[in-house]
């Protein structure tokens, strides 16, 4: 899979609700009711993401997920990563 280049990736960027570019990664925080609700979201991200063999980074602190999406085999963000965000926010 191809790394995007700057336009592409602003431009794939706008098609999201709240996530954020870091370098070459993207990021979003969610925030949930409570711990079980964080975790369960996190629990419904597993198989996606499996299933799509893409990973995201993903800290749990209480209440908040924070999911980084970047392929590292690429160096940078590749449409996984956005496919994988999209993904992140229709289970939300």
């Amino acid at each position: 899979m191809a790394k995007l280049d700057r336009p592409e990736v602003e431009q794939r960027l706008k098609g999201l609700n709240g996530w954020t570019l870091d370098v070459d990664a993207i990021n979003k925080q969610y925030t949930f009711k409570d711990f079980p609700e964080a975790i369960a979201f996190v629990n419904r991200l597993a198989p996606e993401a499996e299933a799509a063999d893409h990973h995201p980074d993903i800290q749990i602190n209480y209440k908040r997920v924070t999911l980084t999406y970047s392929t590292h085999s690429e160096g940078g963000l590749t449409t996984k990563d956005f496919d994988g965000a999209a993904t992140a926010d229709r289970l939300a």
